[in-house]
């Protein structure tokens, strides 16, 4: 087969980009546009009144440390291969974002990270970001256990034993992947990646996880404020024990990120439903943290997608 000539492959690389950020505002667009849940008018008084003026606030802030922590999680991991600038992480994580949209459960994020590094540094790149979702991924699950034994004890949402077979079977699950840590499979295998988790510094463990709960404590706690927001007042911890409730249950279903709010917006309405919260906050409230925390991040890294150049072509420049 005739290799391609380098005008060719800027050509491709070219329609890449454009395929990438053309298809991410086509996403946005006909989301806001095709939905009739939304009433922008009923949105904007409410959001406007002087009660909703710190919420709101609060939830803009929330909106800048959910991603800032995103991102010094991985300037933090990535230094355990080679030291990259705050803005190198940060256009890094966008633009992994705005292709990750694409993709099932967001796995397009490791491909984009790994095209900002050699193709000997592709599999650690991987395994990084890895250990990077996968301290996120537990903590989320932690949290998301407790919230549902809270708020199934206060609402009674499944009967105990059923909750009580949940339990066990997540127990039997990790008990069977222990089990079966030294199966290996084309050379890989559990153990094999205990060792290499290890094999990371305890100083970088410790920040990844400290950096991982201040940025689960961003998200939840923006979706508990923009509720204040919108006027809904609930005991505390009722309401933090549906939020991540409903967070560890929609992160749990297969989806897109951009039908991410629609499905964990679905597991919203019937969790708040259950606690009398009105279909039209819940719905919002699912739609402006889609728009805050997917939205903003891909129009940015549309940007970073654009400006892209493959490691070679850069290394090349250089020399």
């Amino acid at each position: 087969m005739p290799a391609l000539s380098d005008k060719t492959k800027q050509f491709l690389v070219l329609l890449a980009k454009l395929l990438v950020v053309g298809g991410a505002f086509y996403y946005i667009y006909d989301r806001l546009a095709n939905n009739n849940q939304l009433d922008w008018a009923q949105f904007t008084h409410v959001l406007t009144q002087k009660e909703a003026v710190l919420p709101v606030i609060i939830v803009l802030i929330l909106s800048v440390t959910n991603r800032l922590f995103e991102i010094l999680k991985w300037q933090v991991l990535v230094g355990t291969l080679q030291h990259i600038s705050l803005w190198q992480s940060t256009k890094q994580v966008l633009a992994a974002v705005t292709l990750a949209v694409f993709t099932p459960n967001g796995i397009g994020e490791y491909a984009a990270k790994a095209l900002y590094y050699k193709k000997d540094q592709t599999g650690r790149i991987i395994f990084l970001n890895l250990v990077c979702n996968g301290v996120q991924m537990i903590i989320a699950v932690a949290a998301g256990l407790i919230g549902l034994i809270f708020f199934n004890n206060t609402y009674h949402l499944i009967p105990n034993m059923l909750l009580l077979l949940v339990l066990l079977g997540i127990v039997a699950l990790a008990g069977l992947v222990f089990m079966s840590r030294n199966i290996t499979i084309k050379g890989y295998s559990i153990k094999r990646l205990f060792i290499n988790i290890n094999e990371i510094p305890r100083t970088v463990h410790r920040k990844n996880a400290a950096m991982a709960v201040l940025r689960y404590l961003s998200i939840t706690h923006q979706h508990y404020f923009i509720f204040l927001a919108f006027g809904v007042q609930l005991p505390y911890f009722e309401m933090m024990a549906a939020i991540t409730g409903i967070y560890f249950l929609g992160s749990s279903l297969p989806n897109f990120a951009f039908t991410d709010f629609a499905v964990r917006g679905s597991v919203a309405v019937y969790f708040f439903g259950m606690m009398d919260v009105n279909e039209w906050i819940v719905v919002f409230a699912a739609t402006l943290q889609w728009l805050l925390n997917i939205v903003l991040p891909v129009s940015i890294g549309s940007w970073f997608v654009l400006r892209f150049k493959p490691v070679n072509q850069t290394a090349a420049r250089q020399e």
